[in-house]
């Protein structure tokens, strides 16, 4: 009968630096994916890649063609409350999200970029925009969310068009505008996709929580199906003649 090796065996180090530095290195693949570096054949081909290798020079190969990740603001300190809400000619023009097996959120007010890309890998994005600042015109969210999710919180004032592509996964298809649109009118334009995991688009009051809105929506649902009735009935009435 064969003997396990001992905890305290020269291969079990070796074991440990190999899958933290497997870990790291599809940290990065996902980075770069994230960033468009990587088209997805590319991306999966080396992800595949990743879990199959033996050896850390098998693994630093899969990236030794990629540009070096640029220096991030954390993000705690990207959460932080800012001490003044921004003039919107000075908003930023760009953002990225990224949240690998973590968790990223954006919630009270903070000023949407004319353009952010937000992108979930094992971890998950919430993105509240009931209290955001948004210009007039688009504003474009780019969403991807890789065995991951993103949950985007809007109020029923802003537009909304999601359009994605969506891989044993989920993404919500909306088309919403408001009353009163122009070209002033804030409109938050989403796309992008979802493998095996999911980008969905839920409508809230500010300060609203999931069971309220779904009590405020059940009774905008009847108040709708009652006016429908009325008008049918008061149709009927008028071809009778009555």
């Amino acid at each position: 009968m064969s003997e396990s090796p001992p905890t305290g065996s020269p291969n079990a180090p070796a074991l440990v630096s190999l899958s933290a530095h497997r870990e790291a290195i599809i940290s990065r693949l996902t980075e770069r994916f994230a960033v468009g570096e990587l088209e997805m054949g590319e991306f999966e081909s080396r992800l595949d890649a990743a879990h199959q290798a033996t050896s850390l020079a098998t693994l630093d190969e899969l990236v030794s063609d990629l540009a070096r990740p640029e220096p991030q603001q954390s993000d705690t300190q990207a959460m932080m409350p800012r001490p003044a809400p921004l003039p919107a000619h000075t908003r930023p023009q760009r953002k990225r999200l990224l949240a690998i097996m973590g968790g990223v959120e954006r919630t009270g007010a903070w000023t949407m970029p004319a353009e952010m890309r937000a992108f979930a890998c094992m971890g998950g994005i919430k993105l509240d925009f009931r209290e955001a600042r948004l210009a007039a015109g688009e504003n474009r969210l780019h969403a991807v969310a890789c065995m991951g999710g993103i949950e985007i919180i809007v109020p029923p004032h802003v537009a909304v068009e999601a359009d994605g592509i969506a891989i044993m996964g989920g993404f919500e298809d909306v088309h919403r505008r408001t009353e009163g649109d122009d070209a002033d009118t804030p409109v938050l334009v989403i796309s992008g996709w979802a493998l095996m995991g999911g980008v969905e688009v839920k409508t809230r009051l500010p300060g609203e929580n999931s069971w309220q809105a779904w009590r405020r929506e059940r009774g905008e649902r009847r108040e709708r199906k009652r006016l429908r009735r009325a008008h049918r009935k008061a149709r009927g009435r008028l071809g009778d003649g009555t």
